[in-house]
């Protein structure tokens, strides 16, 4: 359904430093950049056949985050679902509502935890438990 996923960026080298880190607890290799047309700096990450981006904004306005909006990333295991959590922590990002852990979902049990990246996005790590059976 989705080709890629970019969020903006007001300090693209401290959200580098950030997904580098985030995302290669899920084993993405680190972001290369690629820089617009314009000149405005970009930096890509790729893994499993997705796509995602970090850009400076280009219509020379400061970056700011979806009100209401969420990215998800799938995960392996509860443990990837605490790591990714504890990476994002430690590596500027701000744990927000409840701690990492089992939550009981519409869709079923699933290991959860949400962070803000620096730029104040709303990221969620995911892993959603085998249905039984």
């Amino acid at each position: 359904m989705f080709n890629h996923i970019m969020v903006g960026s007001n300090d693209i080298e401290r959200s580098k430093r950030f997904y580098d880190a985030v995302l290669g607890v899920l084993g993405a290799a680190e972001g290369f950049r690629s820089p617009a047309p314009t000149g405005h700096q970009r930096v890509f990450y790729r893994h499993a056949g997705n796509s995602f981006g970090v850009t400076q904004p280009i219509n020379g306005e400061a970056a700011c985050h979806a009100n209401g909006g969420t990215i998800g990333f799938k995960c392996e295991s509860a443990e990837q679902v605490k790591a990714f959590h504890d990476v994002a922590v430690a590596h500027g990002g701000q744990s927000i509502e409840e701690p990492p852990g089992l939550r009981d979902g519409a869709l079923g049990p699933m290991h959860l935890a949400y962070v803000r990246d620096p730029d104040g996005n709303k990221l969620c790590a995911v892993y959603r438990l085998p249905k039984a059976g």
